[in-house]
């Protein structure tokens, strides 16, 4: 291999490997803060002189001390706020591999119809009689959703993952209790997600850990030792985040049923499994959707998002409000219930949803109708096969066995003697211009790098992403002999606008507020 001065970006030897020559230099290039950028002394704008005796209606609002912001050009600031903007690695720039959280490409046609003025102009409290338009497609969204899970219905207005796992939670709790069964356990697999655990407990739940069997499925044995009287529900996340599909998905469903529990479904993976398998077929009483993942909405950065929770036939009754309803007089959006459950969870939240998510969501489903979502399924479950088969010699990957599902999960045992960590090879993508995957993450694989390439990556750039991939690999594993290889690793990134950054003070200690000069700032007509 050929070796390569400490300090230049870690490039994969074509010598070595068929490495594509990506010509990336890190992700992304520096820029200062706009008050470091900008002069104290001048200003943007001509603006003429105030006379000493000029009047104004401010009173005690006319300004006495300095305003403390920079004086920039128009295309300094235009230039400051566009660079700004790459700061955040985007799928619209390249292939994001996160695992286990699904960032695929948002066609524009979906934004463009998002933006139509009757549904971008529209207020919540406007009259119902002047956004029928909106409401008949939340309507239309419902049925989709109910007909791609085989649920009788769906609640629309949580926000987010987390937020339906709290809705599909509450509805199961006003279930128990409207038939007078109080139950305090919920339990959760080691290989679901991270929220379900913390969403449980914060619904007043005892979360209690159920195994896992060696090939990273759910162990039925624990599953029936730990189900009694007092569990109210089991929290499954299918497929899993090992990129597995729970193949006695059925068989979980009939032990939680006889136990008298309901069965939630986190279905943040929906991607891998839409159009292919209906939920609802496989015993499942509540799963989220994440329409900002399997259908296409922007996903990153805290939101937007919209989660809706499809319901069992059992759990239909305590959905929360509102829900839509067609009849003569037109679409509404109701509230109010009698029997038992009328003392539901009620609202989740102020209004009825996310209107431009419902959209979004809607336009993919009709560009892509039955047929297409089903292959973006195929597609998605192809690309992450592909990736897995093309890296498995050299990568150690934790289930061998078997196709994988929309992810492919890798863990550090081949790293084994290189001094070289999962950190490490993460930092070293970023100076070949790819986002880092998913690391330490499921934590059931130790030194976890979890990829998943979504349907909507080419084969192109599939090779160009797996041939970087090795040829680092291939430099990692020269690093049991190569001091200056392994030095190169604990390096990275050295191309990106800042070196590495101490992870664990970064995440404790962010440095978040400007700190201004000690001396005064001028004010900018001085």
């Amino acid at each position: 291999m050929t070796m390569q001065t400490i300090g230049r970006p870690t490039r994969p030897d074509t010598a070595a490997a068929p490495a594509a020559d990506t010509a990336a230099r890190g992700l992304m290039q520096s820029e200062p803060l706009i008050f470091e950028l900008g002069g104290w002394s001048k200003t943007g704008v001509d603006l003429p002189d105030v006379g000493a005796g000029a009047a104004d209606d401010l009173g005690d609002l006319v300004r006495a001390a300095p305003i403390g912001l920079p004086g920039l050009s128009e295309p300094e600031t235009l230039r400051h706020y566009v660079r700004l903007s790459q700061k955040n690695h985007a799928i619209d720039l390249a292939l994001y591999p996160l695992g286990s959280c699904t960032m695929k490409h948002n066609p524009r046609l979906n934004e463009k119809v998002a933006r139509l003025p009757g549904f971008a102009d529209i207020h919540p409290l406007q009259p119902q009689s002047s956004v029928q338009g909106a409401i008949e497609l939340m309507d239309r969204l419902a049925h989709w959703l109910k007909t791609l899970t085989g649920m009788p219905a769906v609640a629309l207005s949580p926000k987010a993952g987390a937020h339906g796992e709290l809705c599909g939670l509450l509805a199961i709790r006003a279930a128990h209790e409207a038939r007078g069964d109080v139950r305090s356990r919920v339990l959760v697999p080691t290989s679901a997600h991270g929220t379900n655990p913390a969403t449980a407990a914060f619904a007043g739940y005892t979360v209690q850990e159920i195994a896992q069997t060696p090939d990273g499925r759910v162990d039925l044995a624990d599953l029936e030792a730990k189900l009694g009287p007092d569990v109210a529900a089991i929290m499954v996340t299918n497929p899993n985040t090992c990129g597995l599909f729970e193949r006695d998905v059925v068989e979980i469903a009939r032990l939680t049923h006889a136990a008298g529990a309901y069965f939630y479904c986190d279905g943040a993976n929906f991607n891998a499994i839409v159009g292919k398998v209906r939920p609802g077929d496989l015993g499942i009483d509540a799963m989220h959707i994440n329409l900002h993942k399997t259908f296409s909405t922007p996903h990153g950065g805290g939101g937007p998002g919209a989660g809706p929770v499809v319901l069992s036939a059992a759990l239909a009754p305590f959905a929360p409000e509102p829900w839509v309803v067609h009849d003569q007089n037109g679409y509404r959006l109701v509230e109010g219930r009698e029997g038992p459950a009328a003392q539901a969870s009620g609202r989740l939240c102020a209004f009825h949803g996310q209107m431009g998510m419902f959209v979004r969501a809607y336009a993919y489903m009709l560009s892509h109708g039955s047929d297409g979502l089903r292959q973006v399924a195929e597609d998605a479950v192809l690309n992450a096969n592909y990736i897995k088969a093309r890296l498995s010699d050299l990568m150690s990957a934790p289930f061998p066995d078997g196709p994988c599902m929309h992810e492919a999960l890798f863990d550090d045992s081949w790293l084994e003697g290189t001094g070289v960590t999962t950190l490490d090879f993460a930092k070293a993508m970023i100076d070949e211009g790819f986002h880092p995957m998913t690391m330490y993450f499921p934590l059931v694989v130790r030194g976890a790098m979890l990829i998943e390439p979504t349907e909507t990556e080419s084969k192109a750039e599939l090779d160009r992403f797996c041939d970087t991939l090795r040829g680092l690999a291939r430099q990692a594993l020269s690093a049991r002999n190569d001091p200056e290889a392994l030095q190169r690793f604990k390096a990275a990134p050295v191309a990106a606008p800042l070196r590495r950054l101490d992870e664990t003070q970064a995440a404790r200690k962010p440095r978040l507020k400007w700190t201004p000069p000690a001396a005064p700032l001028p004010l900018a007509a001085e």
